[in-house]
């Protein structure tokens, strides 16, 4: 079954599609949507040469889709259209675990495009999780995060010891309620770990992020 992956650059996307080629399954492209601006991911805030990178260091080619939050649903949909024609694709992967409204949508999304939605992480232990997916080689660092954490984590690479500080303060281990997003820096998905330009820290809305240099 070759497939695309909906890929943020972080931690979730990339272990639902290291447990998908574990199935069998085979990876064609990634997709990520963007800012209107085509520069910056919508998700996690990453400029488009980083994802770029990740995608390189797997050999496959990616689909980054500049739109607003209004034709978001539209574009995606155009776009899996599009991929499952170019690619001969059967099916879309998905790191979600377990929101169900984010469920119902990639559902919908994949109808409409004649394609299996897959969700290989739903509904598992969320620590449980991040431990697997340290065990098997992610090695990912946050990019952003709510005030409740602040600046200081971010750039912290996520470790075990750092997933059980969290989960003390109440903070979900794999912040799959937007506390936190990661960048993937190194998996066995990768040829090599990636090239990380100098960034800074910003806290805006509410909100702290990673400014990266090369993203101005």
């Amino acid at each position: 079954m070759d497939f695309v992956t909906s890929w943020s650059g972080g931690k979730d996307s990339c272990y639902a599609m290291m447990k998908a080629v574990e199935e069998g399954f085979v990876p064609k492209v990634l997709l990520n949507m963007m800012n209107e601006n085509g520069k910056i991911s919508r998700s996690h805030g990453l400029p488009l040469t980083l994802l770029q990178q990740q995608a390189q260091k797997m050999q496959l080619p990616l689909e980054a889709v500049p739109a607003t939050w209004n034709d978001y649903e539209a574009h995606f949909i155009q776009t899996l259209k599009n991929l499952k024609i170019k690619f001969s694709l059967d099916a879309a992967v998905f790191g979600d675990i377990d929101l169900q409204p984010h469920k119902d949508w990639e559902d919908k999304v994949c109808a409409a495009a004649s394609l299996q939605s897959i969700l290989p992480l739903w509904q598992q232990d969320r620590i449980v999780l991040v431990n697997q997916m340290m065990e098997n080689g992610i090695e990912t660092m946050i990019v952003s995060c709510n005030t409740q954490m602040g600046e200081s984590y971010l750039g912290k690479i996520m470790t075990k010891t750092l997933a059980l500080e969290l989960e003390e303060k109440g903070i979900d281990p794999c912040g799959e309620n937007g506390e936190f997003h990661t960048l993937v820096i190194n998996c066995p998905l990768f040829s090599s770990a990636l090239e990380l330009p100098k960034f800074t820290a910003k806290t805006y809305n509410e909100y702290c992020f990673i400014v990266w240099e090369d993203a101005q």
